[in-house]
């Protein structure tokens, strides 16, 4: 008989969805982690810390009552990084509680240290202690998440060139910052600390960026953010990066030259896998250390070895995370469940916020599906109006022949909030009538969605059962 039925490497979403889960059918199982305090990633340097961060921001500067008082309107004057931290502190010790108490009111059991793989059904555990333990179990979840990729031609210091994962402990707020990387971390700290009225150069080699967010709401995303005062260079690729001292020296293949305090560099993410002597088992990864997987069942090529979360590549969101975990413990532990729901919501935590469910315009044309698109402007309903939103669109695309909506682009103010509307009405098959059939609370931001209804159904064929009927005369019957 083994250890455990089950043992998950790592504690963020995927493996604390999966040990609660485990915990639940009233299973033996462990959580290893490299820490000594829970959340992973996830807590501690991701998902959580850069939103407490980014609403810390929006509530000391004041800058969703800037429309009404003048851009130079502030909650709180001299902001510093202390500021920032206090709030950030608060908020993980309150996530680790709440993540422990589930772990001990569901038996999990918790150990910490590095894991590797020494056999097909066995680990060691190497603790900050010294020990060295050796564990055996049924079946396995690996659920590390992923680390910062540090190219080698970057001279990280920790204090004016740093990562994602060193940006929270920053020690003081720079008066300038070059963000390289216009994925959704470096996005979302370029538009954050310009909202401190930091000045922002924000670089991506590419000539686009975020290009699987509809085209459209890009544009309008665009104009927001170097309305915002950031500074936005795309198709540049860096040449040298030099650390003097006082400042940092950027220099672009193009020529031009960008000097700033501070640099982060956010240009992607490696799976966590390195340290998991994965050769023992079998299992390979790709060339960024992600694993591949059955997106049905979350197992890797070795049958009993499961993987969710970041460590497995695209969508990388805790809420898409939370769920693969769930689903890979069922099955690992032979429990029916259901399964996943086919669309989900995708969040960018940005100023202002981007959230998107479903298809794009640009991937409705590539399949040659017939469509008509309904648009609402926040300033256009009362709540906006009220909250003095002076931006943000509400975009929504249906399908002509079946008259379903078949994707949701927002951008403004709650955004990740209002998706979910979009996202039940698209899982559960619903069409452009239930926008103009429902009534919405008023005023709120939700109303913008029988706006944009209404837009589109105004302009899409009128269905056979409410054409008006014309007699013989020619009148209406």
């Amino acid at each position: 008989m083994r250890d455990y039925d089950l043992i998950i490497i790592g504690s963020g979403p995927a493996g604390r969805a999966a040990a609660i889960q485990a915990g639940k059918l009233k299973r033996r199982v462990l959580v290893v982690d490299r820490k000594d305090r829970l959340g992973g990633v996830s807590v501690h340097t991701g998902t959580i810390p850069s939103k407490t961060l980014r609403e810390t921001v929006l509530n000391l500067s004041g800058w969703r009552e800037r429309s009404f008082y003048g851009r130079s309107y502030r909650v709180k004057e001299d902001i510093g990084a202390g500021d920032l931290k206090a709030r950030l502190h608060m908020t993980l010790d309150h996530e680790v509680d709440v993540l422990e108490h589930q772990f001990n009111r569901n038996h999990v059991d918790v150990l910490n240290g590095f894991a590797r793989f020494v056999g097909a059904h066995e680990i060691e555990v190497a603790t900050e202690a010294g020990e060295v333990r050796r564990l055996t179990a049924d079946k396995f979840l690996i659920a590390t998440g992923t680390r910062t990729f540090r190219p080698e031609n970057v001279p990280f210091n920790g204090h004016s060139v740093l990562d994602s994962d060193e940006f929270l402990e920053l020690a003081k707020i720079p008066r300038s910052l070059v963000v390289v990387g216009a994925g959704v971390i470096g996005v979302e700290y370029a538009t954050m600390f310009a909202a401190l009225d930091v000045r922002v150069t924000l670089i991506e080699p590419r000539d686009t960026f975020l290009d699987f967010i509809d085209k459209r709401l890009i544009e309008d995303f665009t104009h927001q953010i170097r309305e915002n005062g950031v500074d936005l260079r795309l198709g540049s690729p860096i040449g040298t990066i030099e650390d003097a001292d006082e400042h940092v020296e950027v220099t672009l293949e193009n020529g031009r030259h960008v000097r700033a305090e501070m640099l982060l560099f956010a240009a992607g993410r490696m799976g966590a896998t390195n340290r998991l002597g994965l050769d023992a088992v079998g299992v390979e990864t790709d060339h960024r250390g992600r694993l591949e997987v059955d997106r049905k069942t979350y197992q890797t090529a070795v049958p009993h070895i499961y993987a969710a979360g970041d460590v497995i590549g695209h969508p990388s969101l805790a809420s898409t995370s939370l769920q693969q975990g769930r689903v890979a413990a069922c099955h690992a532990l032979d429990t029916p469940t259901l399964p996943e729901s086919p669309w989900f919501p995708y969040g960018i935590y940005s100023v202002p916020e981007i959230s998107t469910c479903g298809m794009s315009e640009e991937e409705m044309q590539e399949r040659g599906i017939p469509y008509e698109v309904g648009i609402a402007r926040f300033r256009e309903t009362s709540r906006g109006h009220i909250m003095g939103l002076e931006h943000g669109m509400l975009k929504m695309l249906f399908s002509l022949k079946t008259r379903r909506v078949l994707g949701v682009q927002i951008v403004g103010e709650g955004a990740t909030e209002l998706i979910h509307i979009a996202q039940a009405v698209l899982n559960l098959k619903g069409t452009v009538d239930y926008f103009v059939q429902n009534t919405f609370n008023y005023p709120t931001l939700a109303e913008a969605y029988k706006i944009a209804g209404l837009d589109a159904f105004n302009r899409m064929p009128i269905p056979e059962e409410y054409k008006v009927k014309k007699n013989k005369a020619g009148k209406g019957a």
